[in-house]
Order: C-alpha cells, then sequence, then structure tokens
C-alpha cells in the first residue's frame, strides 16, 4: 500500500512580536470573533427596535464574561491540581488555558449583569439573541486553536490526517477543524430558525437549539480528541468535555420543549 503523504501543520502561531508583545493569530480570531458578534448583534438590536446606544456597554460586558468565564472554567475544570498550587498563574491569561463551557457560563451571567443595571426586562431575550452569533465565534476560536496546534486530535490514519509539527511527527485528526466546520453549519441553522421558524417568538427556544447542537457535538467530537483534563483517567470512557456538556444538551432540550409548551398554552387560551 502506498504511504500516505499527510500534511504537515508547521505555522508559526506568532504573527510578529514587538518586544514583549506577541501578536498571535489565535488573539487575531478571538477579537473578530467580538467584533462580528457585536456588529451582528447590533442590527438584531436595530431590526427589532431596541436601544442601539447600549450595545458598547453589553460589548464591555460581554468580553469580561467570556474571557472571566473561560479562564475559570479552565481552571476549576482542567486543571485544578495546577492552578490550586499556583494561584497566581490564574491571572496569567496570556499563557492559554481557556474553557468554552465557562465561557457560555460567563457569557450568561455577563448578560444578566447588563440586564440588572442597563436593560432591565429583557434577559431571555437577549440571550436567545446571543445564541445565535455565538457558533459563528466559536468557529473562528477553534480555527486560532488550530493555528496554535492545541486541543489535537488522536492518531489516525484516514486521508486528511495532519501532522502538528511543532506537537510531534504523528498524524492525527485536526479535532480543532471538525468543530469550526461544524459550528459555521451551527450558525447557519440558528439564522435559520431565528429569520425562518417561530422559534424567535418563543422565549427560550434559540437558546436550547444552542445548547443541544453545540454541546451535542461536542460529546460527538470528544471521541477524537487527545486527553485534556487530568481530573479524567485516559481510560475512562467519557472526556472532562463530555461529562459537562451533557446536562447542558439536557438542558437545552428541555429549554426546547418548554418554550413549545409554553407557546402552545397560550394559544389555546387566547383561543378559548
Amino acid at each position: 500500500m502506498e504511504a500516505i503523504d499527510y500534511m504537515v501543520w508547521d505555522v508559526n502561531p506568532i504573527i510578529f512580536e514587538i518586544g514583549f508583545l506577541k501578536v498571535r493569530w489565535y488573539g487575531i480570531l478571538f477579537a473578530t470573533a467580538l467584533a462580528l458578534g457585536y456588529s451582528l448583534l447590533k442590527k438584531v438590536f436595530v431590526n427589532e427596535g431596541k436601544p442601539e446606544e447600549r450595545m458598547d456597554t453589553l460589548l464591555l460586558y460581554f468580553i469580561g464574561g467570556t474571557i472571566i468565564g473561560a479562564r475559570l472554567g479552565h481552571t476549576f475544570f482542567y486543571d485544578w491540581a495546577y492552578y490550586s498550587q499556583n494561584p497566581i498563574e490564574i491571572i496569567k491569561i496570556y499563557r492559554g488555558g481557556l474553557a468554552s463551557h465557562g465561557a457560555v457560563v460567563g457569557i450568561i451571567l455577563a448578560s444578566w449583569l447588563f440586564i440588572q443595571f442597563h436593560f432591565r426586562g429583557h434577559f431571555v431575550w437577549l440571550i436567545d439573541r446571543i445564541a445565535i452569533f455565538v457558533p459563528l465565534g466559536g468557529a473562528l476560536i477553534r480555527i486560532g486553536n488550530f493555528f496554535n496546534s492545541e486541543i489535537i486530535g488522536h492518531e489516525t490514519d484516514v486521508p486528511w490526517a495532519i501532522v502538528f509539527s511543532y506537537i510531534d511527527n504523528v498524524p492525527r485528526h485536526p479535532a480543532q477543524l471538525y468543530e469550526a466546520i461544524a459550528y459555521l453549519l451551527i450558525f447557519g441553522i440558528m439564522l435559520y430558525l431565528y429569520k425562518k421558524t417561530k422559534a424567535s417568538t418563543r422565549p427560550l427556544e434559540l437558546t436550547g437549539w444552542f445548547f443541544s447542537l453545540i454541546f451535542g457535538f461536542r460529546i460527538f467530537v470528544e471521541f477524537f480528541k487527545e486527553k485534556q483534563s487530568d481530573a479524567i483517567n485516559a481510560n475512562d470512557l467519557l472526556s472532562m468535555g463530555q461529562w459537562l456538556s451533557i446536562p447542558i444538551v439536557a438542558l437545552g432540550i428541555g429549554f426546547i420543549v418548554y418554550s413549545r409548551l409554553k407557546k402552545a398554552s397560550k394559544e389555546v387560551i387566547s383561543n378559548a
């Protein structure tokens, strides 16, 4: 059998350096994700008659919630043994270590705080709209992980395997790209649900679809990834990412069912 000439990924994750400042592809893609999310959500605010001038404040809450939540999620769920002994390292975000599950919790809490102080009475409306665009940001961030040669997949001999030369010379599943492609598709589904169905009129349904689709795929793709948490043994059936995703998927399904039943009950009462 002819040997497969696997793609070798040897792109430097650092674009350029100025003194101690290192500009990375990951940082550029992370910033792009925030900028795109801000721009698209702003259009929703305008189209639905919400106060556009609050968007700049929301962006600050969103950035803070995303970064703090993602960092604390990584700290507590993926590497607590290390950070509990080196707490000062928690604030050194520039060294890497962000978890998407924590980011979601951070975004929800930041949205709630924003509502309490700046936009009272619209919490569910807000998180439903944010849920539309988070998958797009997730796709860009996973591409950033690809540039960093992190969150790598298991060794494989599939034709599309990639050798991450910064890690080793082993052909692996490009798990980051699997997620990026899936999240782009989910972003398209979320847009369709928002624009072409009645999901936007049923509170929590869009959030439910986001939880179910994103973290449902996360459960699947984790089977192709290397272990990322020392809290889970290598021979355990499920990874930390999967254990964290299962209750979120269940919550998402619950949101969808609840939103449809509640809407249906209101329609029955209004027609009685």
